[in-house]
């Protein structure tokens, strides 16, 4: 066996002095005021994490309650794009300003920092993992009831430096009705398992279209497994969403928060009912 350096966080060996995963957690900024953190993952990618956390993020706005989202997606960020925001984040002498949406979310994403949005993140796995870090410790979050960790998809660099680094008091698993992301889901939700990181249910989007002239539900993607996932692992199924125009164009407009409907009332009741814990 090599010679210790007391780095647990790179080593594979379960030796009686190896610290627990809690020892890893970082302290947000000094002046940070957040109550509850919420993790919105998915195994793979073009599921519509971002569409879910962002429209979450607006239902609870919605109820006046502090809201935050912290874009942990550094290579894909979108959120800035579905809030409309294209100005930079600013800073004091105490941190990292996040920039406010027109509600008054409040959000922290790569793209507030970049001179021109469209540049490319060309950064290995580390440099991206403690990017996300410092937008927990470096930004002054005020006032927060509910914080929505915007992760990039897998089970790579950045959700391990997460679910190791943040606080989370859940997550939030996201899954659209194809067969083969059904493998891709279990993985997510064994990450969150191995990692002591509760699962608050999963969410199921593009689960079908409405027709427009007769009303009828069509599965597109054929028949949706995620009900069978969730009794597996004896998880709520929190939201169905359908295939929606409006809210496709209305994210590309950067205006989100005006969407109307109420697929994701019962994953908001879930998420409010964290404050009651």
């Amino acid at each position: 066996m090599s010679e210790c350096n007391h780095d647990c966080g790179s080593c594979g060996q379960d030796c009686p002095s190896r610290q627990s995963p809690e020892s890893f957690i970082e302290k947000p900024n000094a002046m940070s005021s957040i109550k509850k953190v919420i993790g919105v993952v998915s195994g793979k990618g073009g599921v519509g994490k971002s569409m879910v956390t962002s429209m979450l993020a607006t239902l609870m706005r919605r109820k006046d309650y502090g809201v935050g989202v912290l874009d942990a997606d550094i290579t894909g960020p979108s959120i800035p794009k579905v809030f409309g925001l294209h100005e930079r984040a600013t800073a004091n002498d105490f941190g990292i300003l996040p920039v406010p949406t027109k509600t008054g979310i409040q959000v922290m994403s790569l793209n507030l920092l970049l001179d021109d949005e469209t540049t490319p993140v060309v950064w290995r796995g580390p440099i991206i993992a403690g990017t996300v870090k410092q937008f927990w410790t470096d930004v002054i979050w005020d006032d927060v009831d509910f914080m929505f960790v915007d992760m990039p998809p897998g089970t790579g660099d950045v959700p391990l430096t997460v679910f190791q680094s943040i606080p989370l008091d859940g997550i939030i698993v996201v899954a659209s009705p194809q067969e083969l992301v059904s493998m891709i889901v279990e993985k997510a939700v064994r990450m969150a398992e191995s990692m002591n990181v509760p699962i608050l249910g999963l969410i199921e989007n593009m689960s079908y279209v409405v027709c427009p002239d007769c009303g009828r539900k069509i599965e597109i993607f054929g028949k949706s497994h995620i009900e069978e996932i969730a009794a597996r692992f004896n998880l709520p199924v929190l939201a169905h969403l359908p295939f929606t125009p409006a809210i496709a164009a209305a994210a590309d407009k950067g205006a989100i928060e005006l969407f109307e409907g109420d697929w994701l009332d019962g994953a908001a009741e879930k998420v409010e009912s964290l404050l009651k814990e």
